[in-house]
């Protein structure tokens, strides 16, 4: 994982619910905590693009469901300003399942992928099939 800069706005809250954009078995994932966020006591924690938090599986195989796991959000629907200028909106929200190392739990991912989650996650870029 690359570090990047955190000025980026989090467009997932508590208790999201997200939809799975990979072939692991999983549909819908909740958001139940942020890793690594660094922010004002007291604060709900929020997930952007990019950023690593652990779920918990609603919908799915079922094996999947219930289980605690890592996801990485792709896309959001809040929109957010890139380092050039533009403002990028996605049509929906969407992560994928890694392991808390990083790795891509499925092997491919539907839909496109933001550069910000691609450029931070080297592993998620080497499966996408569109980098926006």
């Amino acid at each position: 994982m690359k570090g990047i800069s955190g000025n980026e706005s989090r467009g997932l809250p508590l208790g999201a619910v997200i939809p799975c954009a990979d072939n692991t078995g999983a549909k819908v994932i909740s958001l139940i905590g942020v890793k690594d966020l660094h922010t004002v006591a007291r604060r709900i924690p929020a997930a952007g693009v990019g950023d690593l938090f652990i779920a918990s599986v609603r919908k799915g195989t079922p094996e999947m469901r219930a289980k605690v796991v890592y996801a990485v959000v792709v896309r959001q629907r809040r929109p957010y300003r890139r380092a050039d200028g533009n403002i990028i909106e996605f049509e929906d929200n969407a992560a994928v399942l890694v392991t808390p190392e990083g790795e891509v739990r499925g092997s491919e991912i539907k839909g496109p992928v933001a550069r910000e989650a691609a450029e931070r996650w080297p592993r998620i870029a080497a499966i996408a099939s569109t980098i926006v």
